[in-house]
């Protein structure tokens, strides 16, 4: 038995949160560089914003509607996504955090209690200890539970918590009429509209649809969630996701870039934020690329665009040898007079540093002081910020390649200088009878 737990309208909620000024207006949270709309408040989708849409093409809906638009706030956002986790962590031993706003829960065992009632009370823990509204869908299986959440959410007779093994077979039946066969978990847009050419067009669909042929048709993936979706379990709890076989980190410039300076120090902290995730899943990284790439939005103006590849003599996870690749391919690559509006970098050959053999160019005692001092490294900028320790090369003053977030909300939890604070006058009330 499963729970999703999903947060409702997880960035505008985290932004309203601290904002009681943004309660019940349209919000939206843009995403980099404050381009398109990633996120909606309830009052936004209540009033037609859509997903996607250019923020510069809605201001005619901002002035009739009053839209407040802000920038991602990560820091924010993954702050709370880890405070939702460690309350959610209180209510089952074993525990799927599938995305930032998302968690799987495992009910097996849980048998014996009401779990409508149990929902509830996560829901009720989670608002109460965060302020956070959530949804519940429990199940027999993932994809179900995933199904159960989408019901929880967007019909209020459920009151935010729906248990599909609360209903009887008929009542299953016509629930899963009712809705679409794209809000299943895994079907996307494309694969909706190949399954409305051969009928499959609503949940029921394609729960009566015979594996074996979805299989040959589409793919073994579809095949399991036809079969979850009858509630035979195919998809385990993972609780601890799989080691990534390539990380990478890219951004698009706020501004033009032609300095091979700032795309230095650009390379610098994306090579620094994937080394970092890298050891964090305990692997090392055996080849280092760049990408750098002019405006192509922009065909009047120069276009070039380059992806190198350079491979390490050895696989590491140290910082300093992966920035040293990246900046030799950087030199390889720039060429001068254009406008750069985007780089990234990615490692891949990734493997577990648990595997790793013996040194050909390098001695036991140098790997391991490496893994001291990055180890080291990565400690001193989980304890005072991600940042505080970084390579010389990402610590110049550019400021053209960063991205704009103009509507940036304050680190409310994770910076001592933005911690909300309360003002306001206090009266003391003195008696002068004895």
């Amino acid at each position: 038995m499963f729970a999703l737990v999903d947060c409702n309208n997880f960035y505008a909620s985290c932004e309203a949160l601290f904002d009681p000024r943004l309660r019940d207006r349209p919000l939206v949270v843009l995403s980099n560089n404050d381009g398109c709309v990633v996120a909606r408040s309830k009052e936004a989708k209540a009033i037609g914003v859509p997903m996607g849409a250019p923020w510069f093409k809605l201001r005619e809906m901002t002035e009739q509607h009053g839209i407040v638009a802000l920038s991602s706030n990560y820091a924010l956002y993954a702050d709370l996504s880890n405070r939702v986790v460690e309350v959610l962590s209180a209510f089952t031993p074993n525990l799927e955090v599938y995305s930032i706003d998302e968690s799987f829960l495992d009910l097996t065992g849980f048998a014996g209690l009401d779990l409508v009632h149990y929902g509830q009370q996560i829901r009720a823990r989670v608002l109460q200890w965060l302020g956070l509204p959530v949804c519940v869908g429990i199940a027999p299986t993932k994809t179900l539970a995933k199904l159960a959440n989408h019901v929880a959410k967007k019909r209020s007779g459920y009151a935010g918590v729906c248990d599909l093994t609360r209903l009887s077979g008929k009542e299953f039946d016509t629930l899963c009429a009712e809705i679409e066969v794209g809000e299943v978990w895994g079907v996307g847009r494309r694969i909706e509209e190949r399954l409305s050419r051969i009928g499959v067009r609503s949940v029921q669909d394609l729960r009566q649809s015979d594996p074996d042929k979805i299989r040959a048709q589409f793919s073994v993936v579809l095949e399991r969630t036809v079969r979850e979706l009858r509630g035979e379990p195919c998809l385990a709890l993972e609780e601890v996701a799989p080691p990534k076989q390539q990380i990478m980190a890219s951004r698009s410039f706020g501004n033009p870039v032609f300095e091979i300076e700032e795309l230095r120090e650009a390379i610098a902290n994306h090579v620094g934020r994937a080394a970092e995730k890298l050891r964090a899943q305990e692997c090392e990284a055996g080849a280092v690329t760049v990408m750098i790439r002019t405006n192509v939005f922009k065909p009047e103006e120069p276009q070039y665009q380059r992806t190198v590849t350079s491979p390490l003599a050895e696989p590491t996870a140290d910082t300093r040898t992966l920035l040293g690749a990246a900046l030799a391919v950087l030199e390889g690559v720039f060429r001068p007079g254009y406008a750069y509006k985007k780089a990234g970098i990615m490692l891949s050959e990734i493997t577990p540093v648990a595997g790793r053999q013996a040194s050909l160019f390098g001695s036991d005692v140098e790997m391991a002081r490496s893994a001291a001092l990055m180890a080291a490294m990565d400690a001193i900028n989980r304890k005072w910020g991600r940042g505080t320790l970084r390579p010389l090369a990402a610590a110049g003053e550019a400021s053209g390649w960063k991205m704009r977030r103009e509507r940036l909300s304050p680190a409310y939890t994770t910076n001592w200088d933005e911690i909300p604070g309360v003002s306001g006058e206090v009266r003391l009330s003195i008696s002068t009878e004895d």
